[in-house]
């Protein structure tokens, strides 16, 4: 990997910046890249940031997704096809899709809680705007939807604080039972590691695990949900698939 500049990653504090003031730092092909940005880069099963970049001049760039460069690990806005990149030095103004964020955001906060009440390692998952999902390494098919559904919604009532912390690396290594997925390495870099925190500790502590992505600051945002299907998916996989409770239909 070489040299490249680098991108302020705010959300990585505050998942409900919708926009922010930016200047282009690069380029890629189709691509921009901004000196700080609060579009979530695809990664860890949670979709890139859709939105725009208004210029100077007030014309708009729609962004149509936001991934990390597999060359030199840049944070790269990619822009609609045939657009044309704004000079480097540009300074923009970047939005983010908030109705899209928020719904991930939902969704991805919901996961943790599902891996907080299934004893099982993860061995996949994914990040949709109004569904996902967790696969694990169980090998009997003792899940239940209803009861997995009731015991979500229980802990989506009680309304508790969500909050993304940052420990050091050393903490990890010494303690790594914290990593629930098996295909997914943590977030690390510059010695810390993000790790999302949900209740209250120590005694109300309901997930604490290394997480990257863009969560809701209490569990009550997330909203009525329901438990769709459960899945064989190999000998010791089960798929469960959780979705937002229809409106109007209780959860």
């Amino acid at each position: 990997m070489t040299d490249a500049p680098t991108t302020e990653e705010l959300f990585r504090d505050d998942g409900y910046l919708d926009h922010c003031t930016a200047r282009v730092i690069g380029h890629a092909e189709g691509a921009v890249v901004l000196d700080r940005t609060v579009f979530y880069a695809q990664g860890g099963g949670q979709p890139g940031d859709s939105g725009r970049l208004v210029l100077p001049e007030g014309g708009e760039l729609a962004v149509v997704n936001t991934v990390t460069s597999r060359d030199d690990g840049r944070h790269l806005h990619l822009l609609a096809e045939g657009a044309a990149l704004p000079p480097v030095g540009t300074e923009v103004v970047a939005h983010i899709d908030w109705p899209r964020r928020h719904r991930l955001m939902r969704i991805h906060t919901c996961l943790h809680l599902l891996c907080a009440i299934v004893d099982g390692a993860v061995t996949g998952g994914s990040v949709g705007e109004g569904k996902g999902r967790l696969d694990f390494d169980i090998p009997e098919a003792s899940l239940d939807k209803d009861d997995l559904t009731a015991r979500l919604n229980a802990l989506i009532a009680a309304d508790h604080p969500v909050a993304p912390t940052w420990i050091e690396e050393a903490e990890l290594d010494a303690n790594p039972e914290m990593v629930r997925t098996m295909s997914v390495a943590p977030p690390r870099g510059a010695g810390r590691v993000r790790v999302l925190e949900i209740g209250a500790e120590p005694a109300a502590l309901i997930d604490r695990q290394p997480c990257g992505g863009t969560h809701v600051a209490r569990t009550g945002e997330i909203g009525p949900v329901v438990v769709t299907k459960i899945e064989k998916k190999g000998r010791q996989n089960r798929r469960v698939n959780v979705a937002f409770a229809p409106e109007g239909q209780p959860a």
